[in-house]
């Protein structure tokens, strides 16, 4: 159910406010592209800044518009137990199919308090659970022995893994159990970690092309390697770009610049760099995106 080209979809705003126009708008387009699920209220959707009732919008609302038609993996982790067990338990209420859950960050917990974090959002939230484990953003690792012990935990199904590190994705892939879902979290790795077994991608770079990144994983999965190989380096350049600023700075601009939606960011996200966005809009031209 879930593998494949899965967004991490942005959040529009307009006027400082969510965009459920936008937002119903993204939805089709990503259907209509081959995208396999929605992923709201991630890094790329501006959780960190978005209010209770604001997050809790956008995934009912992602829900309704997606009516079933492509499964929604919502964003509900958080540093603190109990706000992600109020998030995930919203989730699971307004119809979601599964949680993100991030680990916790700034509160640099051991591995055994990770290890007591997701299991108690697990037994508290019935829905499956995929962890995103990116220590760049949290301060710490889940280490590959961390998820041998999780992937026994009812409800837990697997990873969206951003280590940047094929030989502990490896570790994860060879010791968890099979049906244990290895996800890539970058962009730029996602045929590597289909190759040693992973299942896809949770895309930044689908925000903006949707097809290619589905037909990649498509391809991958079918045995056309070759067709998998050119659509991974036809797109090498631009995911680069993706990642010029801090996620989804870049993402935002390019779907201003497509008018997918406005290009609007919460502080402390804030306008590119002038010079940042001139590579950013090569990159795109020539992609032939604009």
């Amino acid at each position: 159910m879930f593998k494949g080209s899965m967004v991490a979809l942005v959040t529009p705003f307009a006027n400082g406010r969510i965009d459920e126009k936008a937002l119903k708008e993204l939805v089709e387009f990503h259907i209509k592209n081959g995208t396999t699920a929605l992923v709201p209220c991630g890094t790329t959707g501006e959780s960190a800044t978005l209010s209770y009732e604001e997050h809790d919008r956008v995934i009912e609302l992602t829900v309704q518009f997606a009516k079933g038609r492509i499964p929604v993996i919502a964003g509900t982790g958080s540093n603190s137990t109990e706000e992600a067990i109020m998030l995930t338990r919203h989730a699971k209420k307004v119809g979601a199919d599964a949680s993100l859950q991030v680990s916790p960050y700034y509160n640099r917990p051991t591995q055994k308090g990770l290890f007591l974090h997701f299991k108690a959002i697990a037994e508290a939230a019935d829905i499956p659970i995929i962890i995103y484990n990116i220590a760049s953003r949290t301060g710490v690792n889940i280490e590959p022995e961390t998820f041998v012990k999780l992937a026994q935990v009812k409800n837990i199904i697997g990873v969206k893994e951003s280590s940047g590190s094929l030989e502990q994705m490896s570790r994860i892939r060879k010791l968890c159990p099979k049906e244990f879902l290895l996800i890539s979290g970058d962009d730029a790795l996602t045929l590597p970690v289909m190759a040693i077994g992973g299942v896809g991608i949770i895309s930044v770079v689908a925000n903006i092309i949707p097809r290619d990144v589905a037909g990649m994983c498509k391809a991958f999965e079918s045995g056309d390697i070759k067709k998998a190989e050119d659509l991974h380096y036809k797109m090498l350049n631009l995911v680069k770009a993706m990642f010029i600023e801090t996620n989804p700075i870049p993402v935002k601009t390019a779907m201003g610049l497509m008018k997918l939606c406005a290009p609007d960011l919460r502080l402390p996200m804030c306008e590119m760099l002038p010079e940042n966005k001139a590579k950013l809009v090569k990159e795109m031209k020539e992609y032939k995106l604009i």
